[in-house]
């Protein structure tokens, strides 16, 4: 995974970025009708139930804007929360509050109905082993908050992006001549580029999944859209050589009976690119 660091990274260019999307060269609604020393306060109030994120998020886009705006939290990301409930409020430059308001309200929307919907995975598939992973199947230039989401929803992140974990699709393993000559091409490729990254190899058949155990030095296997019944096969093959993973097109109704087959992790793309936001609105208070 990538380092706190560069985490922090990705989440001050979405901000940067969407500021300079949103407000350009002047919010001139707020700058035409609102004094510029005027000063004011507003709530973060819940329109529906459900699991709140992106609190800290918010408070980074306000100090971004303006670092003289001050932000009294009352609720922190990942608790529950319920129609009416005020997550916090900010005080400070009327103007900078307004200029502000639609990217906190954006992102928060956003993580929090991801939030919500990886917490429903999380308590599905409370008392198995299995953990809940996200995919790379993330909105294009804010990945990094979606992620941070699943995580307070109470999954765990997949690789972040292409550079920090290996992972050989049925497309890689095609193109390059087939499964043991991918994994023997890329180990020997780590190698020569000092390079120490993990490898996940996609199976598409138990059959595959024994080559891929012969080869040997891999992670985790990732047995792609097989049924319950093989799902137990391959678990019961690959024991304790390395990690395994469920995939494809597990939902809701799904993902208990593949975590009762045994599986390290199920990972699903629907936690980021099938979610309808969180209904939440920014108000002005006396």
């Amino acid at each position: 995974m990538i380092s706190q660091k560069q985490f922090e990274k990705e989440l001050d260019r979405i901000i940067s970025n969407a500021i300079r999307e949103d407000v350009g060269d002047g919010d001139y609604s707020s700058l035409a009708c609102i004094p510029k020393e005027a000063t004011g306060k507003a709530k973060l109030l819940v329109k529906e139930d459900g699991i709140i994120a992106g609190v800290e998020m918010a408070k980074r886009i306000f100090k971004y804007v303006d670092a003289d705006l001050k932000v009294e939290t009352l609720i922190n990301d990942g608790a529950k929360v319920h129609c009416g409930d005020i997550v916090f409020y900010v005080k400070g430059n009327s103007q900078s509050i307004l200029k502000s308001e639609r990217l906190v309200l954006n992102v928060m929307q956003r993580m929090s109905a991801i939030a919500k919907k990886t917490n429903e995975f999380v308590q599905l598939l409370e008392g198995t082993k299995t953990k809940v992973l996200d995919t790379r199947k993330t909105t294009p230039g804010i990945r990094a908050i979606e992620k941070w989401a699943v995580k307070i929803g109470g999954g765990e992140n997949h690789r972040f992006a292409l550079y920090d974990m290996i992972m050989l699709k049925d497309n890689h393993i095609d193109f390059c001549g087939g499964v043991t000559k991918a994994i023997k091409k890329t180990q020997q490729y780590l190698k020569d580029n000092n390079l120490d990254l993990k490898i996940i190899v996609e199976s598409r058949s138990l059959e595959e999944i024994k080559e891929i155990l012969a080869v040997g030095g891999v992670y985790r296997i990732l047995i792609d859209n097989f049924n319950y019944e093989d799902t137990k096969k391959a678990v019961e093959l690959i024991g304790n050589q390395c990690q395994t993973e469920s995939s494809g097109g597990i939902n809701l109704e799904t993902a208990r009976k593949y975590a009762e087959c045994g599986v390290d992790c199920i990972s699903s793309g629907a936690l980021t690119h099938s979610v309808y936001n969180m209904d939440l609105s920014l108000k002005a208070v006396e």
